[in-house]
């Protein structure tokens, strides 16, 4: 989480090998993004906020280009594919061209194709961003289906509600800076307000010259 212009999706093209780090190095599995991106990139799908897509292609052939770059093989690939276009109910529409879709359709194939390889972990650029409401609850309940399953979601996203009900761990950064990380309840207790949301805590943490009192003892918890 972090105001417009905090450096949220600065970070995430750090951690996907799009921009080169000035300093420090980002690891996926053991794995540096910079020194040894196909390892480190084979463990990790990405969503940005406004995907990329090839206008010309089906859904379907899409998820075949995308299966094809991430080398997925075997009996499974077809019944993987399907299943991702099953649960992102677009079954019906994956044989027309991505130029006829909706920006929610967009988004639902491009979560497909960042899924096709089942990666350890998903990145995700403000998620829910053009989606109505039916499609964003089934993503949330998508992502929650992930994380049970074991596998990570990174996400950046303005909407305080979905941080505070779906994240298990939250960071608030502000002016490229960390400046608080934890779980809701460690947040809670920091703030010493057990009923403090967490439109609260970032109101408090962010959008001012000098941060107070509560920010510089989250920030010690956080670590430079």
């Amino acid at each position: 989480l972090g105001p417009n212009g905090a450096g949220k999706t600065t970070t995430i093209r750090l951690m996907t090998g799009l921009l080169r780090p000035t300093s420090g190095r980002v690891l996926i599995g053991g794995h540096d993004v910079q020194t040894q991106p196909v390892k480190a990139k084979a463990l990790l799908g990405y969503v940005p906020d406004e995907a990329s897509l090839y206008e010309k292609l089906t859904g379907r052939e899409f998820l075949l280009f995308m299966a094809d770059l991430y080398r997925v093989a075997g009996q499974g690939r077809q019944e993987r594919m399907d299943r991702l276009l099953d649960l992102l109910g677009m079954t019906e529409r994956a044989g027309d061209i991505i130029q006829s879709y909706s920006r929610g359709m967009r988004q639902k194939i491009a979560l497909a194709g960042a899924l096709v390889h089942d990666p350890r972990l998903l990145v995700m650029d403000e998620p829910t961003v053009g989606l109505d409401p039916r499609s964003a609850r089934a993503l949330k309940d998508l992502l929650r289906d992930l994380s049970a399953r074991g596998v990570t979601v990174f996400l950046s996203t303005h909407v305080l509600e979905i941080a505070e009900r779906m994240c298990t761990r939250i960071a608030i950064i502000d002016r490229g800076r960390l400046v608080a990380s934890g779980t809701m309840a460690e947040l809670r207790a920091a703030a010493s307000q057990a009923g403090a949301t967490l439109e609260d805590i970032f109101l408090q943490l962010t959008g001012e010259p000098e941060h107070t009192e509560l920010a510089r003892q989250l920030d010690g918890e956080a670590g430079p």
